[in-house]
């Protein structure tokens, strides 16, 4: 019995022992390494690494719906409009000897329909000779592109000349807030001081449009410029917020075409230096809850209507929609005159719980355009007359966040249109007709559920 016992046993470890050999002669075969997505932390939440890379991506966006309501002015106008906005950031970094290298995207997609057709500030404006709102059509937009590599910023960006930049509310003041094809440097000085000097294409609110052109006889035109205008700005940030003095220079020509003669070559215009100059102040006050803020601004153009915020249109209501150019001229001796303006700028932000908010923001602002004779108004061949708009926008939100990144608020929005002289008031078909008025307003209400992520 002894003796089978052992030969069991010495069977069982020859066994093993050749097992043990031919599996060391197999080839062997290691799991790859596993490369996990970093968290990169140098560069605020969200960012990642990318693998393989040392950049870090932040990948973010947002989603809008928005519904308008207000008065009309005629029949054939919308009293609501609605809105979708989608929009996608791609924010991308990587550290240099040189600094910081960035590259920025970001894209819009907009559809609107109704009352956001009208071209205005609200839902009262006229566009189009008083037609409704148009169908609903989707808008694509690069809002911005750009590539910082330490002070250098090349691309499309926010100028460097807006301060307040519609920070609050859902609708526009009367203030700058643009983002043009630019190239600026940016020197830091420590403590939050910084200093740009910015080459800007201004696309925004140059045209030269001369209301009683034609009914001289004549059309004057927008010339090219020679130069991009210029923007300085100097800054300020610190604990207890910012402040910003910024200025722009630039260039806008004119010439004057005889109408109804083709082939003639335009008589040569004025070359204008046009020029704006803009404060801001912006408080941090956590004395009163954490997060509010407080804005101020001012700024003064001559000839440069879109660094007060004008496009080349403006208008509410029963006064249609009239033209802001930057240069008036008389087409009876070529003169051309620059428009003048101003407009000042307020806004409030204030938390009545982690996830209640107010904010109240308003803008007033005036225009000296000059004679300007517009024949659709007040008939041809009449002698010229002054607009000089005057404009008060005040608007107030209440707005709930239960989780974060979710927005739900309601916004009411008042705005008022004055003019030095009568015209002709629009009527229920966008016909000048009836009688004569030299103000209107409009009141606004708007719903907003946005989700940033």
């Amino acid at each position: 019995m002894k003796l089978v016992k052992s030969l069991l046993l010495g069977s069982a470890a020859g066994f093993a022992a050749v097992a043990g050999a031919q599996a060391a002669d197999l080839p062997s075969r290691k799991a790859a390494p596993v490369e996990y997505v970093r968290v990169c932390t140098a560069y605020g939440s969200g960012f990642f690494y990318i693998p393989g890379t040392d950049s870090c991506l932040r990948i973010g966006g947002r989603l809008r719906a928005e519904y308008t309501f207000g008065e009309r002015w005629g029949d054939l106008q919308d009293s609501y409009g609605t809105r979708a906005r989608g929009r996608l950031n791609v924010d991308l970094r990587t550290a240099t000897a040189y600094g910081t290298l960035r590259t920025f995207i970001r894209y819009d997609v907009t559809i609107s329909s109704g009352a956001y057709g009208y071209g205005a500030l609200n839902s009262g404006a006229i566009f189009a000779n008083g037609a409704r709102g148009a169908a609903a059509s989707t808008v694509i937009n690069l809002d911005k592109g750009f590539i910082q590599f330490g002070p250098i910023t090349a691309g499309r960006a926010q100028s460097f000349f807006d301060f307040y930049a519609n920070d609050l509310g859902f609708s526009s003041l009367r203030g700058s807030d643009t983002s043009p094809n630019l190239l600026a440097y940016t020197a830091t000085f420590g403590s939050g001081f910084s200093a740009t000097i910015s080459l800007e294409d201004r696309a925004v609110g140059r045209d030269a449009t001369v209301r009683n052109a034609l009914a001289f006889g004549s059309n004057i035109v927008l010339e090219g410029q020679q130069y991009p205008d210029l923007v300085g700005a100097l800054n300020v940030t610190q604990g207890w917020g910012s402040a910003q003095l910024s200025g722009a220079i630039g260039q806008r020509s004119t010439a004057s075409i005889p109408a109804g003669v083709v082939g003639f070559a335009p008589q040569v215009g004025d070359d204008e230096v046009v020029w704006a100059i803009q404060g801001g102040l912006k408080f941090n006050l956590p004395m009163l809850a954490a997060g509010d803020v407080l804005w101020l601004q001012a700024a003064y153009a001559e000839g440069a209507n879109s660094y007060l915020g004008y496009g080349s249109a403006f208008g509410y209501g029963r006064l249609g929609s009239l033209t802001a150019a930057d240069i008036v001229v008389d087409p009876t001796n070529g003169r051309s005159k620059l428009t003048k303006g101003w407009a000042i700028v307020a806004g409030l932000k204030h938390y009545w719980t982690p996830t209640i908010r107010s904010e109240v923001y308003g803008s007033y602002s005036e225009l000296d355009m000059g004679a300007a004779v517009q024949p659709a108004v007040l008939g041809a061949g009449v002698n010229a007359v002054k607009l000089d708009p005057k404009e008060f926008i005040i608007g107030t939100n209440l707005v709930w966040t239960p989780v974060s990144g979710l927005d739900i608020g309601v916004e009411v929005l008042y705005s008022k249109v004055e003019l030095k002289n009568r015209i002709l008031a629009v009527d229920n078909f966008g016909n000048r007709t009836g009688f004569l008025i030299k103000s209107d307003d409009a009141l606004t209400g708007r719903l907003r559920i946005q989700r940033d992520f």
